[in-house]
């Protein structure tokens, strides 16, 4: 069973208030953290929710405080939600050696492979048992849910939007590792998270899974690339999902900026499209 929640912190902001929670999680095993931001109008009914999925060596707290979302998030009533980015105290051998696996680099997978299986379970945490919380115990509106990440958690938004589409009814990114059985950071991580077989690489790879399927997202889906990013070559790959939407008839807007990086900086820049892009889907 899910714990109770347990407020850690709360900030009043742009009229509604941020939150950072705790609670003992069943899919985890372990005490797990998220922060969520209260627009105003919470405090009188449900609300549409926004979850975000930070990148590699984030936490909770990242996009909250570097993203600047809350005031545009307080003017169209939003809920915005941050998971944290792994499991916490797994105790597992070398799980912090590296910093892009294990602690901070959970990748939004079940875990199938051992030691890795009996915590590492960011898939079931996210859209399972923190969707539930959120939609349940916090004013987050199950029927009008979206989803969008940053780098790992761009990939993660565009999965899991793929995985779970009776859930999430929008879906973007900035900067998403969109095919990483092709790079190096997703090819280390399936292999330690998921095994050798890249035919099971391909349930969580944003690129293979749109080529499987057919306009899941017909109201579009948005993706910022900055141009001057130091990771675009080698390890995001956003014309393989570009081929992929064009394959399944997918709408997609894959904008891409010039002088920009990879960074806070630039999602900060951007955040305001990516939520006035979520607001217009899921007022109904």
């Amino acid at each position: 069973m899910t714990g109770s929640l347990k407020l850690l912190d709360e900030h009043r902001c742009f009229g509604g208030v941020q939150r950072f929670y705790s609670h003992d999680s069943a899919a985890i095993g372990l005490p797990m953290r998220f922060s969520a931001f209260l627009p105003p109008r919470a405090a009188a009914d449900r609300v549409p929710v926004l979850f975000f999925l930070a990148g590699l060596t984030c936490t909770e707290e990242t996009f909250m405080v570097k993203a600047g979302a809350q005031r545009m998030a307080a003017q169209y009533g939003l809920m915005l939600v941050a998971a944290d980015t792994s499991p916490r105290g797994a105790v597992i051998p070398g799980e912090d050696d590296d910093w892009d696996f294990g602690v901070g680099a959970g990748f939004y997978v079940d875990a199938t492979q051992p030691p890795w299986r009996s915590h590492y379970r960011m898939e079931s945490y996210v859209a399972r048992e923190l969707f539930d919380i959120v939609t349940t115990q916090l004013p987050g509106d199950a029927g009008r849910a979206g989803i969008f990440g940053h780098s790992m958690g761009g990939h993660g938004a565009l999965v899991l939007a793929q995985r779970h589409r009776d859930q999430y009814r929008s879906v973007s990114a900035f900067s998403p590792i969109a095919a990483p059985s092709r790079c190096p950071w997703g090819r280390k991580a399936f292999a330690g998270y998921l095994g050798d077989d890249p035919d099971v690489w391909a349930g969580y790879d944003a690129s293979q899974l749109m080529r499987q399927s057919r306009c899941p997202y017909p109201d579009g889906i948005l993706i910022d690339q900055g141009l001057a990013d130091p990771f675009l070559d080698e390890q995001l790959h956003p014309d393989d999902f570009a081929a992929a939407c064009v394959s399944a008839q997918q709408p997609l807007t894959l904008r891409r900026h010039d002088g920009y990086d990879h960074g806070y900086y630039f999602v900060s820049t951007f955040v305001a499209d990516h939520l006035a892009f979520h607001t217009e889907r899921l007022r109904c």
